[in-house]
């Protein structure tokens, strides 16, 4: 029973997590699509009252007419419409999703002995410390005198998530330090929205409310760490996914891979920014597809010597049964789950052909299954599945 229950708690969890990230990245993406498209307001009366930049749009078959003051308005109008709670619940329902499959179920999802061994308390403080620690060192660096030049900051930055990376690699499993990856980066933008720009938006309506110009130094602060989410939000995004390709997190390197393409990520980012500015250079995208490209050549399997030997779906049957079926069966042993994980059942010949690609590429090619090799797959019982495979024996038999 509690299997299912945790089932349910993760689809509601991450249907939530999803439909406020959508909210929170969509509105984010907007106002900076917004703030680049913003043109000197025609009328003198815009310009009397304030008004720094203006555009117009058509949407849901209705005009609409957006405008930005240089400070604030001489009167605050009522109500005023505050962008938070989007991100707040993003990261909320986010960590519940991290609890939830990654602490409570430190031992299949985290922890990967063949990394480092570690018990499940050490592995979720690590965890737990991991995005306190991210957090406070991204926010020394942009208080300190780096923060104030923002290409050597950027380039700090790029340090700070390639050791992130490179820790959580030699720590966690895989998948597990993906995932904490991503929820590091995630952590940075809520706390950028909690710590710096809600209270610099707070600051200028009080000031504003008080007849008095607001302190500029909250809007630069608020800006910079704006452009900041705005960059991180696709190398989170592809955190999220990579959990279904193996091939990401089962490498060597697979720090350098994440590295990568959280740069890819970036400068995809980068370009259409500038694009939404009517000034884009294609060196940002060509830059992130290049990455991306060696990326993928990086990670193309090697082809192994073509089997001799005769491998029968009954020798394969016999492994999945021992290493595999406590999970991969309509009614699996393992408590942590209530049905077949990814719906791939792995008990009779059949279901076994029907899953040879997927079998090979997750046991031969990413190693990743059995997750965590909590069931002692052999390196015999690995060769055993290369070759049936291989030889094609399981389109056959």
């Amino acid at each position: 029973m509690l299997p299912y229950l945790i089932d349910w708690l993760s689809l509601l969890g991450r249907w939530l997590h999803f439909i406020t990230g959508i909210a929170w990245i969509g509105s984010s993406f907007y106002f900076v699509w917004l703030d680049n498209h913003l043109l000197p307001p025609k009328r003198a009366e815009a310009e009397e009252e304030g008004v720094g930049g203006e555009v117009w749009s058509v949407h849901g078959g209705g005009f609409y007419h957006a405008q930005k003051y240089r400070t604030a308005p001489a009167a605050l109008p009522e109500p005023l419409h505050w962008f938070k709670w989007e991100a707040y619940t993003t990261w909320i329902s986010g960590m519940f999703l991290l609890a939830l499959i990654y602490w409570y179920g430190a031992e299949i999802y985290l922890v990967d002995a063949s990394v480092t061994p570690l018990s499940n308390p050490v592995a979720v403080a690590i965890a737990i410390g991991v995005l306190i620690g991210t957090w406070l060192v991204y926010d020394l660096m942009c208080k300190s005198p780096l923060g104030a030049n923002d290409t050597l900051l950027a380039l700090g930055l790029l340090a700070l998530v390639s050791v992130l990376a490179w820790g959580l690699c030699q720590v966690f499993s895989g998948r597990g330090a993906f995932i904490h990856f991503g929820a590091a980066l995630g952590t940075i933008m809520v706390a950028n929205v909690y710590r710096v720009i809600i209270p610099g938006q707070k600051q200028m309506v009080a000031a504003a409310a008080r007849g008095e110009a607001a302190d500029p130094s909250w809007g630069i602060k608020g800006k910079q760490r704006s452009v900041h989410n705005t960059y991180f939000t696709l190398p989170v995004l592809f955190v999220m996914i990579s959990h279904h390709y193996a091939m990401t997190y089962s490498t060597a390197y697979s720090w350098l891979i994440l590295v990568a393409i959280s740069v890819a990520g970036a400068l995809i980012r980068v370009y259409f920014v500038a694009r939404h500015s009517g000034n884009a250079s294609p060196w940002p995208l060509a830059a992130a597809l290049l990455l991306l490209a060696a990326v993928a050549l990086a990670l193309v399997p090697a082809q192994g010597a073509r089997a001799t030997a005769s491998v029968s779906t009954a020798d394969v049957q016999t492994i999945m049964t021992n290493r595999c079926t406590t999970c991969h069966a309509q009614s699996p042993t393992f408590a942590a789950y209530a049905s077949a994980p990814a719906g791939v059942a792995l008990e009779d010949a059949v279901q076994i052909r029907a899953a040879a690609p997927r079998i090979y590429e997750q046991t031969v090619v990413s190693r990743v299954m059995p997750i965590g090799n909590l069931t002692k797959m052999t390196e015999d019982e690995r060769a055993i599945i290369d070759a049936w495979y291989q030889s094609n024996q399981w389109s056959a038999n």
